[in-house]
């Protein structure tokens, strides 16, 4: 009976932060608008915007394995204060590993990953689910990102 409940925020009040703009809100045109909480504090967006501030279209929210295996640039691991942190794009995306193994296991993972789609590119008649090392490597990454 004492004490405050934790509101969600209107929609907007809502906003992120990117590498380039600083913080940019979601266009009250966008799907998204309404949704107040996210699972993940990730998305990705199409369309950026400015009118009366920086808005994001097109936009959908992206939990972290997805981020990490398939987010562009390359991916960095190192042990800061005693926390194994694997890193996007130079530094400006971080997550905290579980322990120095996964982290580890999703670089490793992301690397096979982008040689697996360089031999699609110069192969595109392969049929990546029929390769052993192929349907190997997907299996992987479903079962990681349904199961995260």
């Amino acid at each position: 009976s004492t004490g405050a409940v934790k509101m969600q925020p209107k929609a907007e009040e809502l906003k992120f932060v990117t590498k380039n703009d600083g913080y940019v809100h979601i266009h009250p045109s966008s799907v998204n608008y309404q949704t107040r909480h996210f699972e993940s504090p990730y998305l990705v967006y199409h369309e950026k915007i400015k009118t009366s501030r920086v808005f994001i279209r097109d936009c959908s929210m992206v939990s972290v394995y997805p981020l990490i295996l398939l987010g562009g640039g390359q991916v960095h691991m190192q042990l800061q204060k005693g926390e194994f942190v694997i890193s996007l794009d130079d530094g400006w995306i971080r997550f905290v590993a579980a322990s120095h193994q996964v982290a580890e296991l999703v670089k490793e993972l992301r690397c096979e990953l982008d040689q697996l789609l360089q031999d699609k590119i110069k192969n595109p008649s392969m049929d990546l689910c029929m390769c052993p090392r192929g349907s190997r490597i997907i299996g992987m990454i479903v079962k990681l990102v349904t199961t995260q």
